[in-house]
């Protein structure tokens, strides 16, 4: 069965203030994601940095729904001067104007038959993000309830590329879980979360 939500429209773009106005309706919103950090520190780091800016509005209009977000056991996102703000997708599932994409440019070109219209590697960088590491998809898990119908694509080792392999993650029955595919396999049910340091 198609999932009807990945043919959405983009949305148009938002000008700087509205922008600014998403982010601090759900920053407010979800305190839980980010207990330490205050609007008025983000937003003046934000300001400062308007090509981080540009990237969460183009993570905004693909579905991401991204937020800032503290990952205590990582050590990444809390409230400091020398911090990076740490945004993340958190859609409640992967982002929708996303998905149906291979891991990566490399497994994109040796798909001769069937190939889809982009890879998750490249798409992220095109917006100035990355994609999530495994201990950060399994952080973000600890913040709420995410991917229960769908997968996301998370940054694959080396040792497992070079195999022709990639991984990615969900989470079903309250558990988080990792699996491999090839990379060069791509569902309507699977996209990527991006992260962008601020």
């Amino acid at each position: 069965m198609k999932d009807s939500s990945s043919k959405q429209a983009v949305s148009a773009p938002l000008s700087t203030k509205e922008l600014l106005d998403v982010l601090e309706v759900r920053f407010r919103a979800n305190p839980e994601r980010h207990p330490s950090l205050d609007w008025t520190h983000v937003r003046a780091r934000l300001e400062a940095h308007p090509a981080a800016l540009a990237s969460l509005a183009e993570m905004e209009g693909t579905g991401g729904e991204p937020d800032a977000v503290e990952f205590a056991n990582l050590g990444a996102g809390s409230a400091s001067s020398d911090n990076p703000v740490l945004f993340v997708d958190c859609s409640p599932e992967t982002p929708a104007l996303r998905r149906s994409l291979c891991y990566d440019r490399e497994a994109l070109e040796s798909r001769k038959k069937f190939p889809p219209a982009d890879s998750a590697v490249e798409a992220a960088a095109r917006m100035g993000a990355e994609l999530l590491e495994e201990e950060e998809y399994r952080a973000l898990q600890t913040l709420g309830a995410f991917d229960l119908k769908t997968s996301s694509w998370i940054k694959t080792p080396p040792e497992v590329r070079s195999l022709g392999g990639a991984l990615f993650c969900d989470r079903r029955y309250g558990r988080t879980f990792t699996y491999h595919n090839g990379a060069d396999s791509y569902y309507e049910s699977r996209g990527f979360r991006a992260t962008v340091r601020v």
